[in-house]
């Protein structure tokens, strides 16, 4: 990618998920309620029965929305322990659920996702009010240790808080890619559109040397998910790395040129991908050619593609596909890290989630918080992802976080930039 301007700025963090105070923690959680209410209200005027396919990548609507307020008075209500912060101990004996037998509604865990389908949940109705009386606990709760003060007005306290904040952020983010999927329009909101990047700057020369990779401090005040913990010394060679994604205009041609049917820009387990199903895949998904133009489909239409928004619904095999073609490569996760915090000013990201060439991993000394399923169950080899995308809440943007999903995912916004090989 060659130009010689210097790209704009990246997309601001808003930090309050991670060291905001409890008064900025109680606006916060008031504020991604209602985002969360106002998804549900999308849900309900397009599907009056709120059922979706039974899919691996989609949750019933109603069910999300009962486990995001189970989630939240699991780890605050209902947790005797919630001022230990992630000390605490996971198996403290919980206060009873509202409604009786939530747990087995609406526990992750343990509720197997095939038969969340066919649960007996309460009604939208129930569930709203059963969240508005949650938040009412979670705020009062907040606002003890506000007042509390000393140790817990800025540690361990608020961490619950915080991860229950972060925990329906994603699943917010997570409703708008379901609506993508099923055609439901979410373009009411200008918060959740796509941004055009500017034409490609020079890529970004990173000389050899020694990177800390991970959240350096984990201690009151701060947040940090398990896996971004303990930070750690890795030494990366020199290398060049792209200052922001790469957009429709430079993956396009891979495909016009026929990339999608050369199977020596695909890596096997890629070229099995695109035979799994039928039909073979020859396309990125959500797109189309309608006469000598493309199209892509989002909020249940088909519209002109701009070739200046950054290529995203992509899988990890046609990123890999793609730097092939174009004789790079993607990057490891350290050096993604490293660029991103040494040079804020000139790497652009939060545009796409970003495709990068690390295996999702404990770093060394890894040690789980409270919500054991958040990240151990998953190293299992999948890639990380890193940065953000335009479907992101703000508060869940950091150059630190680590994303992580099946390498065959494509309804995320997912894209990639590359490294010189």
């Amino acid at each position: 990618m060659h130009g010689t301007s210097v790209t704009a700025a990246p997309s601001p963090c808003d930090p309050v998920g991670r060291t905001g105070d409890a008064t900025a923690l109680a606006t916060a959680l008031q504020a991604t309620r209602a985002d969360t209410l106002a998804m549900f209200a999308r849900w309900c005027g397009a599907l009056p029965d709120l059922q979706v396919p039974r899919r691996h990548d989609l949750n019933p609507p109603l069910w999300e929305l009962g486990h995001i307020g189970w989630f939240q008075t699991w780890w605050i209500g209902r947790n005797p322990a919630c001022a230990q912060g992630w000390r605490a101990d996971p198996d403290t004996p919980r206060r009873p659920s509202t409604p009786a037998g939530a747990d087995a509604l609406y526990d992750s865990t343990r509720v197997p996702h095939a038969t969340r389908w066919t649960l007996p949940l309460p009604s939208a109705a129930a569930t709203r009010s059963e969240l508005a009386r949650g938040l009412q606990e979670t705020l009062h709760a907040l606002a003890g240790v506000a007042w509390d003060g000393g140790v817990d007005g800025d540690g361990p306290g608020l961490y619950f808080h915080r991860l229950a904040l972060l925990h329906e952020d994603m699943h917010h983010e997570a409703g708008l890619y379901a609506a993508q999927a099923l055609g439901v329009a979410t373009d009411d909101d200008p918060r959740w559109h796509p941004r055009a990047l500017p034409d490609p700057v020079a890529p970004l020369q990173m000389a050899h040397g020694v990177w800390r990779l991970g959240v350096e401090t984990f201690a009151d005040g701060h947040f940090a998910f398990d896996n971004e913990l303990p930070a750690h010394a890795v030494e990366l060679p020199a290398f060049e790395i792209d200052a922001q994604a790469v957009r429709w205009a430079e993956f396009v041609p891979f495909v016009d040129g026929g990339g999608y049917a050369q199977s020596c820009w695909w890596t096997p387990q890629g070229w099995a991908w695109r035979h799994a199903g039928a039909p073979v895949v020859d396309a990125p998904r959500y797109l189309r050619r309608h006469g000598r133009r493309w199209q892509r489909w989002r909020h249940g239409r088909w519209d002109d593609l701009d070739l200046r928004e950054p290529a995203c619904h992509l899988t990890l095999h046609e990123a890999q596909a793609w730097c092939a073609w174009a004789g790079r490569r993607l990057p490891t996760e350290a050096e993604w890290e490293r660029a991103a915090c040494v040079h804020p000013e000139a790497f652009r990201w939060g545009d796409v989630w970003e495709w990068t060439a690390s295996a999702f991993a404990p770093y060394p000394g890894f040690q789980p918080h409270p919500y054991r399923d958040y990240s151990a169950p998953w190293f299992d080899g999948r890639p990380v992802l890193r940065g953000a995308s335009f479907m992101t809440q703000p508060r869940m943007r950091h150059p630190r976080y680590r994303n992580f999903f099946t390498p065959e995912r494509n309804d995320l916004a997912a894209g990639f930039r590359s490294c010189a090989r």
